[in-house]
C-alpha cells in the first residue's frame, strides 16, 4: 500500500492529459506567445507559460497567492482578463462540462472549474507541490 499516491497521481494526470490537459495547454501557450510579441506584455506570456505546464499536469501541484505581489499584480490581472484570461477560462467551462457529461469525466470536469480563477488572475499567484509544507509556502 505505500506509495500509491505518486502511482494515482501519474494515472490521474495521464488521463487528464488526453482528455482535456493537451488542448488547454496548447491554448495557454498560444496565448503566451501572442503576449510575448510585445515586448510590454513578456510578463503574461511567461505567466501563460507557467500556467501551461500546470494545465498539463494538474494533479499533485496547487496555486496559493504570492504574499510579495502587488498592485502591478493587481492591474496586470485587469489587462490580463480582458486580452487572454476570459478565453481561457471560457475554454475550461467549456471542457468541464463537456467532461462532466460522462460519470468518468466528472472529476476532470471539476478539476477543470478549479483552473478558472487562476486562468482569469494568473499575476500573484504561484504553482507548488502538493506535498510541499504550507509553512513552506510563501
Amino acid at each position: 500500500m505505500e506509495g500509491w499516491l505518486p502511482r494515482m497521481k501519474l494515472i490521474l494526470n495521464v488521463i487528464w492529459l488526453i482528455l482535456s490537459g493537451l488542448w488547454m495547454a496548447i491554448g495557454y501557450v498560444v496565448a503566451g506567445i501572442i503576449c510575448c510579441v510585445l515586448i510590454i506584455t513578456i510578463p503574461f506570456g511567461i505567466a501563460s507559460f507557467r500556467i501551461a505546464g500546470y494545465a498539463l499536469w494538474p494533479f499533485g501541484r496547487t496555486t496559493v497567492e504570492r504574499r510579495d505581489a502587488g498592485a502591478g499584480s493587481v492591474i496586470g490581472n485587469v489587462i490580463w482578463v480582458i486580452f487572454a484570461g476570459w478565453w481561457l477560462a471560457l475554454g475550461h467551462i467549456v471542457t468541464g462540462l463537456l467532461l462532466c457529461v460522462t460519470i468518468i469525466g466528472i472529476p476532470f470536469g471539476i478539476a477543470n472549474f478549479k483552473m478558472v480563477p487562476i486562468s482569469l488572475l494568473p499575476l500573484g499567484r504561484e504553482i507548488v507541490p502538493t506535498d510541499q509544507p504550507f509553512a513552506a509556502r510563501y
